[in-house]
This record gives C-alpha cells, structure tokens and sequence, in this order.
C-alpha cells in the first residue's frame, strides 16, 4: 500500500493542489497530513482522499479544523495519533519538540514515526523503527530548495521523498 505524506502546507494551496494531483496520478487514495494546515479551508484540497490528519503548532483554529474534518470525511487524531496498516505500527506526530520524536523513536513501539515541523525532508532508522519526515510543502519556507512530499510504501518500508 501507497500512502501519500504531506506536512506543514501553511495555507499554500497552489502547492496542496500541485501535491495533490501527483497523488491522483499515483493512484494515491490514502494521505497523512503531519499538521500545520493554518486555515480550515486549506483541507478541501484533499477532500478526494482519504486524509488522516494531526494539529501542529500552527494550527491555532482547531474547531474550525475540527469541522473542516468532518465535512470532506477525514480523520483527525489530535496532536498525535497511532495508525496500524499492513502489519505496521505508525506514530503521527507533527514534531515541534524533537526529544518527543527521538522518545516515540527509541520507545520500540512503533514501526514508523512520521513527523513534520522542521521543514526538512528526513530519512532516519533507529534499530528497527524509522523516523521520517516528508518536509515543507510551504514555498516560503525554503528559499534555497523546493517543497517537498512524500510517498511511503507499506512493503518493504520505503519512503520517497519527491520536490515540487
């Protein structure tokens, strides 16, 4: 299974869209978004998917998120949420503190730790647990590279990072 990652959109909706229709090209169905939506319209972007969500620090409207959530059909598991998927123990977490990362990391409960926040893609193993970051799908963020997302395919544990 496919699954499409994406964090720390921050309202760029010409870039949701871009990351958007590369996953409909992909045959993507299923999204982690990592947080850092900002605005609760930011969502209908993704309203063809099926988008798990959590809030990040930037995501100071949560009821608004809460309904926006709601309306498209999407999950959103807080400031932090645990998925399991073929097999796998997934943590979402958007990643504002990094020793919370490194804790979900190194706990061993988990197979994959997805978070965001940094605006840097990552590709990180600590004995059998992988933490991964799809990066900034925000343009502004990084004047000196371009947003990136991710692809991470259940088999084998693999994650693509992919600039737009």
């Amino acid at each position: 299974m496919r699954i499409g990652v994406v964090s720390d959109t921050h309202d760029d909706e010409g870039n949701a869209k871009k990351i958007a229709r590369i996953f409909k090209n992909e045959k993507i169905e299923d999204i982690f978004h990592l947080g850092d939506y900002v605005a609760p319209p930011m969502l209908r972007v993704f309203k063809d998917f099926r988008l798990t969500g959590i809030f990040g620090n930037n995501d100071g409207y949560k009821y608004g998120l809460m309904q926006a959530f709601s309306e498209i059909g999407a999950k959103i598991l807080g400031d932090f949420g645990t998925v399991s998927l073929e097999g796998l123990k997934i943590a979402l977490y958007h990643g504002e503190f990094r020793e919370i990362s490194e804790a979900l990391v190194k706990c061993g409960e988990y197979d994959v730790v997805f978070c965001g926040h940094f605006h840097k893609s990552e590709i990180t193993s600590f004995g059998n647990t992988l933490l991964l970051s799809p990066g900034s799908a925000h343009s502004y963020f990084k004047k000196d590279s371009s947003p990136t997302f991710g692809i991470f395919d259940t088999s084998g544990k693999k994650f693509e990072i992919i600039s737009i």
